[in-house]
């Protein structure tokens, strides 16, 4: 599979191909030139990037040509299904910026699903089957050679009905029996094979409780709750392509002449690299402590983007980039962390933050004195106005920005040279204090009291060459920060052959906590999940377990792609 990059063209797109269809249906008056979408997540874990990209295809079209949007919960699979992924699926699109036009659930339809079921019993259509997956397996053989018929496949009508009746009020025990159309054994589409209806499952369902003792499949039960919502497009990613035929078998068997049908149509997913979409294996990572839940910040999902800092838009930016294809590629993370901090980079105010803090003293500077200098809070947004901060004799820059015996070209803070402190003044560098390690503790400088930004002396004027951030020691706010990376050190952790457990490529520098960081005081009226551009560093958010004792930032994104630099 081919890797996309983030060159990407930015002007307007021509129709993609299931816009196409759409306005080809619409032309020819199909389904009345209506247009009716839904979403059908199931319920077993909590959406991620990859849900992202159908959610906004699927409410975008509906948009688009002014249609409805149905959200659908695919709730028959009930032994791995609970109603905390339900309110984390509503959360999550809500968030994204979407409403839905109506709540549905497939356990909405039982009932009717059941009646088709008994009339498609009648029709000789389906019969129950007593045999184990193992046997149908074998008995379906290849795509190259005939499939072998069921023992049971020629059951009369009235056995079929009395035993599905049976396994309907739990008189079967689990796994015992199972329901099957009858369809084509030798079918060169394997999923033509006497598929199976409805399995006995003896689990309690969150919404129907412990009325049925029987579930029915996804690919019986997907078409037909789209028929039952009038929907017209039913769009699936890619692996569903095979299943359409009987998808449209279940319709040509159900639907009645005249009466509107959807049509499933077929995308390719998102694969995304430096990570797993598989919802098994995020449950594994989450079940088994690798990271902390499911909105850790390292994991794909969307509530794990949230918590990261990522914004609605920039995931909708995201989804629009990559587009809609047909075949299968891989989409470098690059282009998703580029979408963030474009849209981050217009709208999150920046504010000053030491992460790796030494002590600077200005000698020169009176004792006890705070002045406020001004600072944009975001020179990209003419309408975001400007803060005050405060300035004093002892602030803290970062350790990074100074050096004892520097090179020619490094432009930071040296003994004898000058930088500009931000939205302050210029200052020199004169002496240093070290510890008995030989650390440096206290880095010791001068002050040109007319070289103030802003000021408009000639002397504030004055050009350096380096500029550098800071915060008042004593009005700094302590916090911790912690710095988030790629989850996986390999680009394709989940096909990687050389390693028997995907788990083992997980990088263990994808979470460094810093616990000695100083923010400048105007964080002290953040709320949870506000963004900040930390000047020169990245793009923080703070997080949802900050306290008015301790403030927690989550890293979102570097300023610069520096994993890319860092694999060369």
């Amino acid at each position: 599979m081919k890797i996309e990059n983030n060159n990407i063209e930015e002007e307007e797109k021509s129709l993609n191909f299931l816009e196409e269809i759409i306005e080809n249906d619409l032309k020819n008056n199909v389904n009345n030139g209506r247009v009716h979408t839904r979403f059908p997540p199931e319920p077993n874990g909590y959406l991620h990037i990859g849900h992202a990209k159908s959610i906004c295809l699927n409410f975008g079209l509906a948009d688009k040509y002014k249609g409805l949007c149905n959200l659908r919960f695919d709730d028959t699979n009930p032994s791995k299904e609970e109603q905390e992924y339900v309110d984390s699926i509503k959360e999550d699109i809500k968030w994204l910026g979407f409403e839905w036009h109506k709540e549905l659930y497939t356990s909405d339809y039982f009932d009717q699903l059941f009646d088709w079921a008994v009339m498609l019993i009648k029709q000789g259509k389906a019969y129950v089957d007593d045999q184990n997956q193992e046997e149908i397996s074998k008995q379906r053989t290849s795509p190259t050679e005939p499939g072998i018929e069921s023992p049971f496949r020629n059951r009369s009508v009235e056995e079929n009905l009395k035993l599905f009746y049976e396994m309907r009020d739990g008189i079967h025990p689990e796994g015992s029996r199972i329901l099957r159309a009858k369809v084509d054994m030798n079918s060169p589409n394997m999923h033509m094979r006497d598929p199976i209806m409805y399995r006995i499952m003896r689990a309690h369902h969150h919404r129907t409780g412990d009325k049925w003792n029987i579930y029915p499949m996804y690919d019986y039960a997907h078409g037909q709750s789209d028929f039952i919502e009038q929907i017209t497009h039913s769009i699936c990613t890619l692996e569903f392509e095979n299943h359409r035929p009987l998808y449209d078998w279940f319709l040509d068997n159900i639907a009645q002449e005249g009466e509107d049908r959807p049509k499933q149509r077929e995308f390719a997913r998102l694969n995304l690299n430096y990570t797993v979409m598989s919802k098994r294996k995020l449950l594994e990572l989450v079940k088994d402590g690798f990271v902390n839940g499911w909105d850790d910040p390292r994991m794909p999902t969307i509530s794990g983007l949230r918590r990261r800092g990522y914004t609605p838009a920039s995931i909708r930016a995201f989804a629009k980039r990559i587009g809609v294809a047909k075949r299968e590629n891989v989409i470098d993370i690059a282009v998703l962390e580029h979408c963030v901090r474009e849209d981050l980079n217009k709208t999150a105010p920046r504010i000053m933050a030491v992460l790796n803090p030494v002590k600077l003293i200005i000698d020169n500077y009176p004792e006890g004195k705070t002045e406020y200098v001004t600072a944009e809070n975001n020179p990209e947004d003419e309408n975001s106005g400007s803060r005050e901060m405060p300035f004093a004799r002892e602030i803290y820059i970062e350790r990074e920005d100074f050096m004892e015996d520097a090179p020619k070209k490094f432009f930071r803070l040296t003994l004898g040279g000058e930088v500009r402190l931000k939205n302050a003044y210029i200052i020199k560098g004169e002496s240093i204090v070290k510890d008995a390690d030989g650390n440096i503790t206290e880095i010791h400088c001068t002050y040109d009291v007319d070289t103030k930004s802003g000021s408009g002396s000639e002397a504030s004027k004055r050009k350096v060459k380096g500029t550098i951030h800071w915060v008042s020691a004593k009005d700094a706010v302590k916090v911790d920060v912690k710095l988030y990376d790629r989850l996986f050190s390999d680009e394709n952790p989940a096909g990687n052959k050389e390693v028997a457990d995907y788990k083992e490529l997980i990088n263990p520098d994808s979470l460094q906590t810093l616990s000695n960081c100083f923010v400048e005081p105007s964080v002290m009226s953040a709320k949870s999940e506000d963004r900040f551009q930390f000047q020169r560093t990245g793009y923080f958010c703070l997080d949802k377990d900050s306290t008015p004792e301790k403030l927690i930032f989550n890293r979102t994104v570097t300023l610069k792609d520096s994993w890319s630099k860092k694999q060369k």
